[in-house]
């Protein structure tokens, strides 16, 4: 039987949700029967999508289906549902709340396939009242809401009111390690002097990522410390304004926005301390391949990192200029080997990973009588 994962988009911004399919879709027992179904945007050559990808080219307000554009969206439902009728999925991965609002009615006026659903919360999004009786809509034993870590999950149970099970997103920590590159080289590929302090953000270039107060901290502690530097890594809308603040503060020679690669993952090396000002994650997978890659964390204070890291980490809050200054010049000072290794141990690696196979290759293996999301 096969497996359909439906996304909301392709590109850059969604690379770390497709990531997230790849893995679990990697745990499939019959892997050649695998669909990958891109609603939004173009079929990106740089991407990797599990077994046979498919791109609907939809627009915006197709997927949304407000107002006049109700008929385009129920045009798209309509081909969904005959294309679902065709492949008979044994489950269905669906990427948060946006698709199964598309795709959950779909499911239920069906009466050709009777899919195990599975909504994968990557972050809360916009929830609305109705979601609760859109999703209640599908029998209890068919439908399992995961959120990729129990901080998230919490809130969705309270916000929902409906079951959610956590089940902490990991990354292979095995083939990860064997992919980085050793420092020396990841810094030549940034572009970096091989002897400065350097700093390091991995992630989109948006006001939630916390991006901006970063760039006051580096001018506070550049006053006392001439080699440092900050690398961010990606891209986003943000951009025009950090770069004019970078500008602002004289922070030209001392902050590098290396806009996206596809390399990141292998790059993490380069760093000697990674920071991670979020206001809000999911689950923030850039704190996870940085501990792999033994590169102490420093991170804003949100119980998602809290979760992962115990008392291991380094937190402090967004906004807090002067927390971070005086947090950063700390680790930088400490001695890092020490506090990656801890680091390291909590988050405990290789036992994630190991739960996380075999939680998800339980539940597409499910027909839905057991309940295998217990072993989340």
């Amino acid at each position: 039987m096969s497996t359909i994962s439906i996304v909301w988009s392709s590109g850059k911004a969604y690379a770390s949700i497709h990531k997230v399919h790849d893995q679990i879709l990697s745990l499939a027992a019959n892997r050649g029967d695998i669909h990958t179904w891109v609603l939004q945007g173009q079929e990106d050559a740089a991407a990797q999508a599990s077994g046979r990808p498919l791109y609907w080219q939809t627009s915006t307000r197709a997927l949304k289906g407000k107002g006049v554009w109700r008929l385009l969206q129920w045009r798209l439902q309509r081909r969904l549902a005959r294309e679902i009728g065709r492949v008979k999925p044994k489950a269905m991965l669906l990427d948060g709340i946006g698709v199964a609002r598309l795709i959950v009615p779909v499911v239920v006026g069906s009466h050709a396939a009777e899919p195990q659903v599975i909504v994968v919360f990557h972050g809360e999004g916009r929830l609305r009242e109705k979601d609760k009786s859109l999703l209640s809509a599908l029998p209890a034993h068919r439908l399992k809401l995961i959120a990729v870590s129990e901080a998230l999950a919490e809130s969705l149970r309270f916000k929902l009111g409906m079951p959610v099970t956590a089940a902490r997103t990991a990354t292979n920590p095995h083939s990860f390690r064997q992919s980085l590159i050793p420092g020396h080289e990841a810094r030549a590929r940034l572009g970096v002097d091989r002897d400065c302090l350097l700093l390091g953000a991995v992630g989109r270039l948006v006001e939630g990522k916390g991006y901006l107060a970063i760039l006051d901290v580096m001018i506070r502690l550049s006053r006392s410390r001439d080699d440092l530097h900050l690398v961010i890594v990606g891209e986003g809308a943000q951009r025009s304004e950090l770069e004019k603040r970078i500008r602002s503060l004289g922070l030209e020679s001392k902050v590098t926005l290396a806009g996206y690669r596809d390399d990141a993952a292998r790059l993490y090396r380069a760093f000697d301390v990674m920071l991670i000002p979020s206001h809000n994650e999911g689950l923030g997978l850039v704190l996870q391949e940085a501990v792999l890659a033994r590169v102490p964390v420093v991170c804003s204070d949100l119980p998602v990192f809290i979760e992962q890291l115990g008392p291991s980490g380094v937190y402090v809050a967004t906004d807090d200029i002067s927390g971070w200054v005086g947090a950063v010049g700390r680790v930088i000072d400490s001695d890092r080997e020490l506090l990656a290794g801890e680091q390291d141990r909590q988050l405990a690696p290789e036992v994630s990973w190991k739960q996380f196979c075999k939680g998800y290759a339980d539940l597409l293996l499910s027909d839905g009588d057991s309940d295998p999301v217990k072993a989340l």
